[in-house]
């Protein structure tokens, strides 16, 4: 995998495409840290491509989610159903 600078996209983007080209992704960094992920797509398989990565992004976020509720303590069936009862009655 190629990293990039964020002042690499000014200064040498030929060399970006290359590596895009070449290898399919590129990390761009600001700070030294990831920032971007470039990928190399067609006409042909951008709506998969873009979906493919929404799903991955959900699929993090939740994980995150899910990670934090573990940390938290989860709900128990009881506690689920009462707060549905109060919101049903509106309150």
């Amino acid at each position: 995998m190629n990293f990039f600078n964020a002042r690499d996209l000014r200064t040498i983007p030929k060399s970006i495409w290359q590596a895009l080209a070449n290898s399919g992704e590129v990390v761009i960094t600001n700070n030294g840290k990831p920032t971007a992920l470039m990928l190399n797509i067609s006409e042909d398989n951008f709506d998969q491509v873009v979906n493919a990565v929404r799903q991955a992004k959900a699929m993090l976020a939740f994980n995150h989610l899910r990670g934090q509720a573990a940390e938290r303590g989860f709900i128990s069936e009881g506690d689920i159903e009462a707060e549905i009862t109060v919101a049903r009655r509106g309150g």
